[in-house]
């Protein structure tokens, strides 16, 4: 391509490639923020991604495959909360517990439904808009899950620091024991919590499965639930800051597939790993500011809260 023209497809595949780490991310923004360390994002995502997978081929509706997706990450998070809440479980554990959980049910799911391709979500195509140079394509052709990955993290940075429930949510993530004290449900806050957290990253997984790459194979998130979780910490706990952070690490993962593309002599396994080690650079040089994450990170986050005590 000549000019300038290379940019609008590289745009276009960075938001494809972030907006899943969006959605996962904006959702275990919300589950931390209350004082829950739910570590099983990748395996939330998998059978999101199967979920919504089927529905779309079993109905044709992508409405209700997304939904289905969501509903599909909200009980593997309801079964998270009933194990960590309830039964008051180790978080870390039953976290990494869920995530090998749902890649053995992903795969037990979706075993009849592997390389089956499905028709991509549909692009918004507004006449006259769409076709504007360079802007029309990126801001006004991408599909509804594109948007409404924006959307939610304005909704999410609203209610965290505009509504009471924010407050609320932010008060239990902050100290359990007063929020408790002064008369509120923490545990039926961190159910709802988790659930979200749940709901957004199935719906995350549904993407990768119904738009990024149209179809079914196992493991297809390649460990962006990790990434996600890695974000948090990048964002120090913040909505906006998630969504730079999702781009930046998908500007990374379409930055080694353009390399193996044009045929750079380094080995395609080298720069496939790009995305990980960046992650792992990233929380080496944010751990160094200890200081920051304290004053940042929900002092709770990942003690159990005993009603009793």
């Amino acid at each position: 391509m000549s000019g300038f023209e290379w940019i609008v497809p590289v745009v276009l595949t960075v938001i494809t490639a972030a907006t899943p780490l969006v959605f996962a991310g904006i959702g275990e923004l919300i589950t931390e923020k209350s004082g829950v360390l739910n570590l099983g994002v990748e395996g939330m995502m998998l059978v999101g991604a199967v979920s919504g997978f089927i529905a779309a081929t079993v109905t044709g509706n992508y409405f209700l495959a997304v939904g289905a997706a969501a509903l599909a990450g909200a009980i593997m998070a309801f079964l998270f909360g009933v194990l960590t809440l309830s039964l008051m479980a180790n978080q870390v554990a039953t976290g990494l517990a869920l995530t090998l959980f749902g890649v053995g049910l992903s795969a037990l799911m979706g075993q009849e439904f592997v390389g089956e391709p499905v028709q991509a979500l549909a692009k918004l195509d507004i006449a006259g808009l769409s076709d504007i140079p360079f802007i029309g394509p990126i801001v006004f052709g991408q599909d509804a899950l594109v948007y409404l990955s924006f959307f939610m993290v304005i909704v999410v940075s609203w209610f965290l620091y505009k509504t009471k429930g924010g407050l609320i949510l932010r008060a239990v993530g902050d100290s359990h024991d007063a929020a408790h004290s002064i008369g509120y449900p923490v545990i039926a806050i961190r159910y709802m919590a988790v659930m979200f957290g749940g709901a957004m990253s199935g719906i995350g997984g549904a993407y990768l499965s119904l738009a990024y790459t149209p179809m079914w194979a196992e493991n297809m998130t390649a460990g962006r639930g990790w990434i996600a979780l890695a974000l948090i910490v990048f964002a120090t706990w913040k909505p906006g800051l998630v969504l730079v952070g999702a781009y930046m690490f998908g500007g990374i993962t379409i930055l080694q597939l353009h390399a193996q593309a044009a045929g750079l002599n380094v080995p395609s396994q080298v720069l496939s790993m790009l995305p990980y080690l960046a992650t792992v650079l990233v929380l080496v040089l944010i751990s160094k500011d200890q200081s920051r994450i304290r004053k940042h990170a929900p002092a709770c986050i990942g003690k159990i809260f005993h009603p009793a005590a």
